[in-house]
């Protein structure tokens, strides 16, 4: 841990005093580098006890789960997307698409929360969507067009100063000239081989010909992966669209991911992804399948013979529905049969006539070992959240896993996380 603090504490400074040279103001993350004060006092702080959280909890008597399954309000958290819960349980740290990070802390214990306020306010983040933990407590949170580590968030987050690097610097992440608003929606999560993972969705409905060789260069439509003091960096994964929500099978370590799919081509194809990469370097095919082994007519791909060898996805999922966040289940609350499964978030459609999605799914994978052929399916495990009109009263994004074997949802359209336990029904 030494030595990787002290290699990441070069690189960032260099980076902070290359910064600060053109800026009319301090650079606060190079304060944060140096472990200095910024000045900053005031936290954001979200009240947990207004009429809106009652309004959430009527919302949550519609949702229907499996039997002995409870969903309850957990936090009331604005623009919540996804969540990486520290190691230790203490504190969980929430991802937006603006400009907050929050920090979510049930201090007794009773598994709701107690505070919600702004981590690291002294900060600008831009679009921090995706934080992730290290098992030795490193918190990663990958933005837009940067990767800032925070050692040991989850024992100083307390203070409104908390020490920050850059893992990868401002318009390092890809190049600035291809930053866009459209699937600019990072995650990152840490591999078994202690390597960090980050999606890169590329930014077009379907990227043009002229742009794959540039994006394969950076890893641009799909999934890179560094050594955790930033160096070392190459691309693990090619030939996805836009990915928000990967993690690493339990049992085979290996790579499992959502893929959301092309848009415009009608209200059922194609197929949402989940997928099992088996082998660094292996393409997913986009931009020649739009999803599943539906060809893309855009630029003519359809008519072009596959330059590469296409990895086919090992689930597919009703079109639309925004399939985003998804871990692996590996809790003990949960039934036995749900050890190792997948639970996924369906953001719910806007490309379609009739909207689907807005749900939990789940995908029973067992101990991961399949042919090349295998498919598994995906089936709904928690939905209401879209009422008989096709109105969304929430829009989950993400899926964690708590210490107690309990997982949180997120949902950034009502700004919420909610939890699901489980409790064995009464024999009858």
């Amino acid at each position: 841990m030494k030595h990787l603090l002290s290699t990441i504490a070069i690189t960032a400074l260099t980076a902070g005093a290359a910064h600060a040279q053109g800026a009319d103001v301090p650079d606060n993350l190079e304060k944060l580098s140096n472990f200095q004060s910024t000045g900053v006092t005031e936290f954001t702080v979200i009240d947990q006890d207004d009429d809106y959280a009652d309004q959430i909890r009527e919302t949550l008597k519609r949702i229907e789960m499996p039997d002995g399954f409870k969903i309850e309000l957990y936090a009331l958290v604005p623009d919540a997307r996804h969540m990486a819960v520290g190691p230790q349980g203490i504190v969980t740290i929430v991802g937006t698409r603006k400009d907050k990070v929050w920090a979510v802390t049930d201090r007794n214990k009773d598994r709701v929360a107690d505070e919600v306020k702004d981590f690291a306010p002294s900060l600008t983040f831009s679009i921090p969507n995706g934080p992730c933990f290290s098992k030795d407590g490193f918190l990663y949170i990958a933005e837009q067009n940067r990767v800032l580590l925070f050692p040991a968030a989850e024992f100083f987050y307390e203070s409104p100063d908390v020490a920050a690097f850059n893992l990868v610097a401002e318009g390092a992440l890809i190049p600035p000239e291809e930053e866009s608003f459209n699937h600019s929606a990072r995650v990152c999560k840490i591999g078994p081989d202690d390597k960090i993972y980050i999606s890169l969705g590329q930014p077009f409905n379907v990227a043009p010909p002229e742009k794959l060789d540039l994006y394969n260069e950076w890893g641009i439509g799909g999934i890179i992966r560094l050594n955790r003091d930033g160096t070392d960096r190459e691309v693990y994964t090619y030939g996805v669209r836009n990915s928000v929500g990967h993690d690493f099978h339990p049992v085979s370590g290996e790579l499992w991911w959502t893929d959301n799919q092309v848009d415009g081509m009608g209200d059922d194809i194609p197929p949402g992804e989940i997928n099992r990469q088996t082998e660094m370097g292996q393409n997913f095919g986009a931009p020649w399948y739009g999803g599943g082994s539906v060809r893309v007519s855009d630029f003519g791909y359809d008519e072009m013979e596959v330059p590469v060898e296409v990895t086919f996805p090992v689930s597919e999922t009703v079109a639309h529905a925004a399939d985003l966040g998804m871990m692996f289940y590996t809790g003990n609350m949960f039934p036995e049969k749900y050890k190792n499964a997948i639970f996924s978030a369906q953001h719910g459609s806007w490309n379609r006539t009739e909207p689907v999605g807005a749900r939990v799914m789940v995908t029973f994978t067992g101990d991961g070992t399949l042919s090349d052929d295998d498919t598994v399916e995906t089936i709904p495990f928690a939905e209401g959240w879209k009422d008989e009109n096709g109105e969304y009263l929430g829009r989950p994004v993400d899926v964690a896993q708590l210490r107690d074997g309990s997982i949180l949802v997120s949902d950034d359209l009502a700004g919420a996380l909610y939890r699901i336990s489980y409790e064995e029904p009464a024999a009858q």
